[in-house]
């Protein structure tokens, strides 16, 4: 742990979660009721219940258990990516500190809902005014998706932490850091969450997945670990997508739920571009994007990994990143597919004329 001032830092990395788009004193989840336990997504059905469910970083939850334990708890800023455990660390706190009553003690807004500066002046500041008779004397405001808040927002909300510390703590969650107001962060101990390793992403699926009869084969678990990221949630999300559609969740299957191009098209789209003449393979990758409903900006994330496999020189290898990132770039910014893809071809084939001289 670093410590700069106010502000501690801590990196970590988390199992499974779901970002919680409940409003008001808190989302109610399956430990909520029980009984409705069939009825809901995986990703709340299975999601970690106690500080002990957060199975990997030990150092990091003993950190946060030392806090509650000595009653010192402070405000809290999580940041990292989506699907890595940020919500529900956070309740798993709040059902430490007040118990099976604790969406009585905690205020959970989504701040890409509710991120304008009159929910900050009222709901914020209304539930931080009144007190708590509970015996650790505060309550809990969370803030999920917090870099979503404007700067007039961010500015209210910073005045009312100063402002209410004896009776409220916060805790801030948001994607990217650097959207929050330095005035908020330093008045925060901050969690990096990374993406979570694929072990404990592959551990988590193969419990859901003889929890609930999944027939998951081992080419589709390879294609679900890698189109997860470290993202638990799309991880568990997408699980459940194909075994409501299908009996056996192979990879092909997996491809075909996300929407994501089949490596073999992948395949097929490079080597067309590095060997093909010009017109056949424009032809023939915008036949195959019609007939996936695939969009440029898929091949493109798929052309990445494809390239690290590839027998190319340094010099066309770099060329072609290069032109991958300025197309994704200008797709970005709402350049036109056709105008992109034609220039993609001509990056291909001069990546070809570098690798041969080199």
């Amino acid at each position: 742990m670093v410590t700069d001032g106010d502000t501690q830092m801590v990196d970590a990395t988390f199992p499974a979660s779901s970002t919680s788009k409940g409003k008001g004193k808190g989302k109610a989840t399956q430990h909520d009721h029980p009984a409705d336990n069939d009825n809901l997504p995986w990703v709340e059905k299975y999601r970690p219940v106690q500080l002990d469910d957060v199975v990997s970083h030990k150092d990091i939850i003993s950190t946060i258990e030392r806090f509650i334990e000595k009653n010192r708890l402070p405000h809290l800023l999580f940041y990292g990516p989506p699907g890595t455990g940020k919500t529900s660390t956070i309740l798993a706190v709040a059902r430490r500190i007040y118990g099976a009553d604790y969406r009585k003690q905690i205020l959970e807004l989504n701040a890409s809902d509710e991120r304008g500066i009159d929910v900050v002046r009222e709901q914020v500041k209304q539930f931080a005014e009144t007190r708590t008779l509970f015996a650790k004397g505060f309550k809990l405001i969370i803030l999920d998706e917090a870099d979503m808040m404007t700067q007039q927002a961010q500015a209210a909300l910073r005045r009312i932490i100063e402002q209410y510390t004896k009776n409220v703590r916060f805790c801030i969650i948001c994607n990217y850091v650097n959207k929050i107001t330095p005035a908020i962060q330093s008045r925060c101990t901050r969690f990096r969450f990374s993406p979570l390793p694929m072990a404990q992403v592959e551990r988590r699926l193969l419990t859901v997945v003889e929890a609930e009869g999944v027939n998951l084969t081992t080419d589709g678990k390879k294609a679900l670990l890698k189109l997860s990221k470290g993202d638990m949630r799309r991880a568990l999300n997408v699980l459940q997508a194909c075994h409501a559609a299908y009996d056996t969740v192979g990879e092909t299957e997996v491809y075909n739920c996300t929407g994501s191009p089949h490596p073999a098209d992948i395949e097929s789209i490079v080597n067309s571009m590095l060997s093909d003449e010009f017109t056949t393979s424009y032809q023939m990758i915008t036949k195959l994007k019609t007939e996936r409903g695939l969009a440029l900006q898929d091949l493109i994330t798929g052309a990445y990994e494809y390239l690290d496999g590839l027998d190319l020189k340094a010099l066309a290898r770099i060329y072609l990143l290069d032109h991958l990132a300025t197309t994704e770039h200008r797709l970005a910014s709402g350049g036109s597919e056709k105008m992109q893809l034609t220039a993609l071809l001509g990056a291909f084939k001069n990546a070809v004329e570098l690798s041969a001289k080199a």
